[in-house]
């Protein structure tokens, strides 16, 4: 049986983030990640592109790329749970990859819940679809920049208290 978790980390943790900065995000899965940032006031989360996951290696190495282009302050990846808030096999695999992140990067790593966000990324990319669009290969990146969204919603939360 699956261990279940909730999301509630400190958010004092949240506050050692500088208010001024971008802020990237990652969906991860096992055959593509969707990329996401913010702009520098870390109000409005864009979706950037989708990356082919090949190896461990060529993943950190796009991560760290776009954490320069970006000039990121922090790192947030998406925590997939199942709609009862248990962990699934794709959670344990998100916690690798932090514990790698952290490993590997300068920066702080944080978790997103992102129980149902790839649902409400086709939603949108289905909304605002047109005749013919292939928007629909997009979806990991729309999936990350909603969990991109609901994190700095979270994170002007914690500034607030």
């Amino acid at each position: 049986m699956a261990q279940q978790i909730t999301n509630d980390y400190d958010l004092a943790a949240l506050k050692i983030i500088p208010t001024i900065g971008r802020i990237v995000a990652i969906d991860p899965g096992t055959k593509r990640v969707g990329f996401a940032v913010c702009d520098e006031m870390q109000l409005i989360a864009r979706a950037v592109e989708i990356i082919e996951r090949k190896s461990w290696k060529k993943l950190l190495v796009d991560v760290r790329s776009h954490l320069n282009d970006f000039d990121a302050v922090a790192l947030v990846i998406g925590l997939p749970y199942n709609t009862d808030g248990s962990e699934s096999a794709m959670s344990a695999e998100a916690r690798n990859m932090y514990a790698k992140f952290q490993l590997s990067l300068t920066i702080p790593v944080f978790f997103q819940d992102e129980r149902s966000t790839s649902y409400e990324a086709r939603g949108r990319m289905w909304a605002g679809r047109s005749r013919g669009d292939t928007k629909n290969k997009k979806v990991d990146a729309e999936a990350a920049s909603i969990i991109l969204g609901d994190f700095l919603d979270r994170l002007d939360s914690a500034r607030r208290s």
